[in-house]
């Protein structure tokens, strides 16, 4: 029996090709990302950590330490967080309601720099 996952998802077809992304928050550089790795949101762990399926009890010193909101392509989930745990850095599943398909359908389409092209045709 497959575990349910409670991490936010996204599936992206680019031509024929099929990749499943996973949404979490982490405080790992950029540097320790796979290749196909994204990076959605930035800023103080305290804001990130909004995003987090599970609260996070932070004290002071940990509240400013930089962190991200990341998209991981599934067949580099493993690996990469065997990466940011050996460093000893925070990853922890993202909100799948708070982070959910629209929010990250929007995020990606600003990451591409076009205007959400549903969007765009509701007001032509």
């Amino acid at each position: 029996m497959n575990a349910q996952t409670h991490t936010a998802t996204i599936a992206v077809a680019i031509g024929r090709d099929v990749c499943l992304y996973h949404a979490y928050i982490t405080t790992a550089p950029s540097m320790l990302d796979a290749p196909a790795t994204l990076t959605l949101d930035v800023g103080p762990l305290s804001k990130i950590s909004a995003w987090a399926a599970d609260p996070l009890v932070l004290d002071s010193a940990m509240a400013n330490i930089p962190a991200r909101l990341v998209l991981v392509e599934e067949s580099e989930l493993r690996p990469q967080r065997a990466r940011y745990r050996e460093a000893r850095h925070l990853f922890k599943p993202a909100d799948s309601v708070l982070v959910g398909l629209h929010t990250l359908q929007d995020w990606l389409w600003n990451r591409l720099g076009v205007s959400h092209p549903h969007r765009a045709l509701a007001y032509a």
